[in-house]
């Protein structure tokens, strides 16, 4: 680590990679448990693969920004430590798989060169801040969201309050109300408004709160009308602060935001938000508009005589992917990508393009392509050429044909059954057969490998995830089960898909057939297909596609799953990390109780008193939990950890505390995070931590005798 120390301008970056390549030491050494290891390599977006001994590293990128210039380290990056192909994600991010642990911090380090982190991608932290890649040149948006959404990230990022909660929490910002960004299925989404009052102009956010996907999706709930943009972030710090107390930390399943939401209504939830406002670093918080930086374009683009080949393809391609921008004389152009992956060499020739053609200002869009803005009109024909020779020109961008996948079995420990190859299958049959639809923007498909829905199969118009099933023998068979019905509704509005059936995945491609024809035969004039699903009704479906579900008989290419011909189907789906791990170990706690109080004198020396105050929470919390689990005390949620506590220990007399532990900890939110206030509550915290460990010793004194 020494060799790149002094190459990190940010003396913060430069503490986190060395100190993860030190807990990759200590881990290797054996002095690190593996689960609290797990939990923060997964923070600095380390993640595990489905392959042994290789690591997948997801790269955050807010919004979904990305310069050529940050391209270009990230191909250049992907080379030297990966597997030479960058995958393109549903959340914005980047990932790049195949990479040696003992590496990631060097890798990291090289990302931070172009301002590019790791940190928080993964983990049961805030993860990446998504944004409908238009935002900024939408024509039907009220303002401009993505300083909105660099700010959240950068606020977050590192924040004592969201740094080990229970489950990931996810943000999303619409640029419109068409809910390009899907706001309904996140812990919080925001709409932009404006509104008028007394002749003035007010910009605000529809809240969203408590939705997600998963293997149990729920929509989420309005929490705000219209919320101030100046309220924006100290409501969502709020909101973290009431789930990372009082969410489920054991039963990995429950410990979403919508499950809390669920648990205890909205109306309950909100008031739990309004008791932290006392303690918030800040009741109001202006976002400084001009932070993302302006677009760069070359001012000579030298335009070479570019012929069009196929004029109708070329008219095909405008028509799908290509769009007016609010900024008169520019167009956007979106790339579809397939699969989302694109390899670094592509990488590399597709950013030399966009420095010629489009402005410095890529956006990677949630359906796993790429956006370039700010594209004059007579570039078009020599963008369309360049991207035709990259094999990045098919049309039907967001169409029925632009099918959104995660890595499913191709990588990742989840996986049940192959996505990838499917999903190239059907778009195979899409152009091939049914080529009219590749203008279709109405009917979604997307896969996951499992249940767990990253890639969104449950607002699918046709969903599928990976699952399996057994013959009359019971030889497995490589499975998806089948969803209908799901969609965006706007303004916050969204349908959750239904499931219907199992079928054998070497069917969905008949399937598909099954389903357009009968659409096209039936359908009214101009009707969508989420309102004839609903016009139809699932039993409907289900009769129609029920015969593709039997299993009498079952052809021998039934037994292979897409992309392993010669391989006989197993289900060899492993824990998967996306939410991180439990921690139990009462010795790693007490460590981890020290660690935190450590930040907080840190935070504290550098006048950060609310930051200092969260920490020291923290170290309260941790280090009661470790002397619950000496005595095989269960806890699920921070409150119950504080409420079992004074049960279990209040009378104990080396803890008396001045008053009750609840009250005690519980002060951080009823005060002003104040200097006074943040010295006297770090020393309750020490105090108590140095009580606890005495009661641990005499405990493990009175085992030993």
């Amino acid at each position: 680590m020494q060799s790149f120390r002094t190459e990190i301008e940010n003396p913060v970056v430069e503490r986190d990679i060395i100190d993860l390549e030190r807990k990759i030491r200590l881990f290797q050494e054996g002095k690190i448990d593996d689960d609290r290891f797990r939990s923060l390599r997964l923070a600095r977006g380390v993640y595990g693969q489905r392959q042994p001994g290789v690591q997948m590293v997801r790269i955050k990128l807010p919004f979904g920004r990305v310069t050529p210039k940050q391209l270009l380290r990230i191909a250049d990056v992907s080379d030297e430590y990966a597997s030479g192909n960058l995958h393109l994600t549903t959340r914005q991010d980047i990932q790049i798989h195949y990479v040696s642990l003992d590496r990631t911090p060097e890798l990291w380090a090289q990302l931070e060169k172009d301002k590019i982190t790791l940190r928080e991608a993964c983990g049961n932290t805030v993860r990446n801040i998504t944004a409908s890649p238009k935002a900024g040149i939408d024509p039907e948006e009220p303002f401009d969201v993505s300083p909105y959404a660099e700010e959240m990230f950068t606020y977050f990022l590192r924040n004592p309050v969201c740094q080990e909660m229970g489950r990931k929490f996810k943000i999303a910002f619409s640029s419109s109300e068409k809910d390009s960004a899907f706001t309904f299925i996140h812990d919080i989404g925001a709409i932009p408004k404006v509104r008028t009052v007394d002749e003035k102009e007010e910009r605000g956010f529809k809240i969203m709160l408590g939705g997600g996907l998963g293997a149990q999706p729920h929509l989420a709930q309005v929490a705000h009308e219209f919320l101030p943009e100046d309220q924006l972030i100290p409501f969502t710090e709020a909101v973290l602060r009431v789930f990372d107390r009082h969410g489920e930390r054991n039963k990995r399943g429950k410990a979403r935001m919508k499950f809390l939401l669920q648990s205890l209504g909205l109306e309950a939830l909100m008031k739990l938000v309004e008791e932290e406002w006392a303690a918030l670093k800040v009741k109001s918080y202006s976002v400084d508009t001009t932070q993302v930086p302006e677009h760069q374009l070359a001012e000579d683009i030298n335009l070479v005589d570019a012929k069009i080949q196929d004029e109708a393809a070329y008219a095909l391609w405008k028509a799908t992917n290509v769009f007016e921008q609010k900024q008169a004389g520019f167009y956007g152009v979106f790339i579809k990508v397939p699969l989302g992956d694109i390899s670094t060499s592509t990488a590399r020739k597709l950013a030399t393009i966009i420095d010629w053609l489009a402005s410095d200002d890529i956006r990677i869009t949630i359906n796993q392509g790429l956006l370039l803005r700010y594209v004059r009109p007579e570039a078009l024909p020599a963008l369309y050429t360049s991207l035709k020779g990259l094999d990045l020109a098919d049309p039907g961008f967001d169409s029925v044909a632009d099918i959104t996948a995660c890595p499913g079995t191709d990588t990742c420990n989840l996986g049940i059954s192959n996505s990838t190859g499917v999903s190239s299958a059907l778009e195979k049959v899409i152009y091939e057969e049914y080529p009219d639809l590749v203008k279709n923007q109405d009917i979604k498909i997307k896969i996951s490998g499992c249940p767990n829905s990253c890639g969104q199969h449950g607002i699918a118009s046709i969903g599928f995830h990976g699952s399996s099933l057994k013959d009359k023998q019971k030889r497995v068979v490589p499975a998806l089960q089948v969803l209908l019905g799901g969609g965006v509704d706007g303004n916050g509005q969204g349908r959750v898909a239904e499931k219907l059936l199992k079928t054998p995945s070497k069917r969905a491609p008949q399937l598909l057939r099954t389903l357009f024809d009968d659409y096209e035969e039936n359908q009214l004039d101009g009707e969508y297909y989420a309102d004839y699903y609903q016009r139809q009704g699932k039993m409907y479906f289900y009769h129609l596609l029920k015969p593709l579900t039997e299993l009498d008989e079952v052809a021998n290419d039934e037994y292979f799953d897409w992309g392993h011909a010669q391989e006989n189907f197993k289900v060899e789906a492993g824990v998967g990390e996306c939410a991180g791990v439990i921690i139990d170990l009462v010795a790693t706690l007490f460590y981890e109780a020290e660690e935190k109080l450590g930040w907080a004198k840190e935070n504290f020396q550098e006048q950060h008193y609310a930051d200092a105050i969260y920490h020291a929470y923290n170290s309260f919390v941790v280090g009661a939990k470790a002397l619950l689990l000496s005595n095989d005390v269960k806890t699920n949620t921070q409150m119950s950890i504080i409420r079992l506590f004074g049960e279990h220990f209040g009378q104990h007399p080396l803890l008396e505390l001045s008053d009750s532990f609840e009250n005690t900890v519980l002060q951080l939110n009823k005060v002003e995070p104040s200097a006074d206030f943040a010295k006297e509550y770090l020393q309750q915290a020490q105090d108590f931590l140095e009580k606890v460990q005495q009661v641990r010793q005499e405990q493990l004194t009175v085992s030993a005798s």
